[in-house]
């Protein structure tokens, strides 16, 4: 039971270090973050401010800074609107969770949907291909014959 506890303690910790790359790429930090000039993302924006922000961030990766480093540097400077996707804790799940949850909740409704509709149909004949019950039908063909003797 201990050794258990003590590997589910070791995942926990690794996690959010895991999180944090310790070398990471030019170009993967300018694509998580957004212009706050032109707020556009980092990557595709050409303004004064963006052209600083890659100088830094290249500065900063030089120097061997982490991620998460440059992320909390660039976010006291500029605010959480300098990311390019939202956080994962907070306030800011819910941009996660309710798209997930409504998507979630669609699917459950058209289930239900679909299984209301599919036992309330009534378990009778079903008519011709033509609409007409067999009774009608059987008259039609009774006056076809008629008109080609």
């Amino acid at each position: 039971m201990r050794l258990l506890a003590l590997a589910v303690l070791a995942l926990l910790l690794a996690a959010p270090a895991y999180a944090c790359t310790k070398h990471p790429t030019q170009s993967a930090m300018e694509a998580e973050f957004i212009c706050p000039e032109c707020h556009t993302p980092l990557d595709e924006s050409d303004s004064p401010i963006a052209q600083q922000m890659k100088v830094h961030i290249h500065t900063w990766i030089a120097s061997g800074w982490s991620e998460c480093r440059i992320k909390s540097t660039l976010l006291a400077q500029f605010g959480p609107a300098v990311l390019g996707v939202p956080a994962t804790h907070g306030f800011d799940l819910l941009a996660w969770v309710l798209p997930l949850g409504g998507i979630g909740v669609a699917a459950v409704l058209v289930g239900f949907g679909a299984w209301v509709w599919s036992s309330n149909r009534s378990g009778g004949p079903a008519p011709a291909a033509s609409g007409l019950t067999p009774e009608q039908e059987r008259r039609v063909d009774e006056e076809l014959a008629r008109f080609d003797a």
